[in-house]
């Protein structure tokens, strides 16, 4: 996890090549794109891989279902699904398209037939490990559906890790428990970023800080009673919350009479970045983050992230002067009261370094990948 000096940006590609260049690589995901965190690592991954290899496609359900297909809500928040997938159309694209490489994102339908794709056609394999479902299933499930979801969950994470070249994951914290689920290879990589966030002039920080944003699922796992604490102690700060998820109807009815407290619903890229630029802080008091992309994002724009101690994020050293640690039992509103009494020459600098580091990573996440698909390509089937 060790920083280079490059910043990568896809008006760049001229300037650098990358061995991989002459390589195809297929990505399957049972996400669909933007909805969660693994949606949106990959929504801001290929358009920048497109730079470095002969060409990507994601293969993924759609956010517009027909109803003879069959779905499945997630338990505990059906405003996700997993779908079922349509075998013989992704079968003839898939081999249309030709990949030298296949990435499986999750363990479900999709992931699984990418797997079964690239065993067929002898592509290298790498699989993208971002979510413990197993952690979550416990927030979600009864004992008896968590012992079943967790039963296949680990089966379907073995067949997988064990037929790929390498797991990749973005926090070191994944590493044991791919290993356990059989891994050859485990790698960390980093995160990338949207290019509109990096190519947008930054909004410079106001000289008071007045509004704070929470940007992501509403569930029980993102800890959002802290953000409502937070609002009810800080009635001069405006709250933003955008997203949508199984405890919005709860979050909106808890926050009736707090007139500090503003829900966006789900946004768009750029809605979600001017949003941020009209905001002074980032809020992320999760229980359980693989990494905090999220936090990333308020980075490249310049904007610091009060996260939880426990999120990948704090794992990467380059990233740490644009992250507010908030530890076990710490409160929310502590923290904006201290930092609402720094200058703003101390909190202007601290936004110039958190979009250096932000752009950092992105180039060094983009080179690591184009590396794990060029070794991938080349690995013993």
């Amino acid at each position: 996890m060790t920083a280079t000096h490059a910043t990568f940006l896809p008006e760049q590609s001229g300037e650098r090549t990358h061995p991989a260049r002459r390589l195809r690589v297929a990505f399957f995901s049972d996400s669909v794109a933007e909805r969660n965190g693994a949606g949106t690592y990959y929504h801001d991954l290929l358009p920048q891989l497109k730079d470095i290899t002969a060409g990507v496609r994601m293969f993924q359900p759609s956010d517009k279902f027909r109803v003879t297909r069959l779905t499945v809500p997630m338990p505990g928040d059906p405003t996700q699904r997993l779908l079922t997938p349509n075998v013989p159309r992704l079968w003839r694209a898939f081999s249309h398209f030709r990949p030298d490489v296949v990435v499986s994102i999750t363990p479900g339908p999709f992931g699984l037939l990418g797997h079964a794709l690239a065993k067929r056609h002898g592509c290298g394999q790498l699989v993208g490990f971002h979510t413990q479902f197993e952690e979550l299933s416990r927030l979600y499930w009864n004992p008896l559906s968590r012992r079943v979801a967790n039963s296949y969950l680990t089966t379907a994470n073995q067949v997988l890790c064990r037929g790929a070249h390498a797991t990749l994951v973005n926090n070191r914290g994944l590493i044991p428990t791919v290993r356990r689920l059989g891994a050859n290879l485990a790698a960390v990589v980093g995160t990338p970023l949207p290019v509109d966030f990096m190519r947008e002039p930054v909004v410079p920080v106001r000289s008071q800080l007045r509004q704070v944003l929470f940007a992501g699922r509403l569930a029980p796992e993102k800890n959002l009673k802290a953000v409502v604490d937070a609002a009810s102690a800080c009635p001069d700060v405006q709250f933003a919350i955008a997203g949508d998820g199984p405890l919005r109807r709860e979050l909106q009815r808890d926050t009736r009479e707090l007139d500090n407290v503003h829900f966006h619903g789900w946004l768009d890229r750029r809605e979600l970045r001017l949003l941020m630029d009209e905001s002074d802080l980032l809020l992320l008091p999760s229980r359980l983050e693989t990494f905090g992309s999220i936090a990333l994002e308020a980075m490249a724009r310049g904007r610091p992230a009060l996260v939880a101690a426990g999120a990948g994020i704090h794992e990467w050293n380059t990233l740490k002067d644009g992250l507010i640690t908030l530890h076990e039992g710490e409160a929310i509103a502590d923290k904006i009261r201290s930092l609402r009494e720094q200058s703003v020459q101390t909190r202007r600098a601290r936004s110039d370094r958190a979009r250096v580091a932000a752009e950092r990573l992105n180039g060094d996440t983009i080179t690591e990948w184009g590396d794990m698909i060029l070794k991938a390509a080349r690995a013993p089937r």
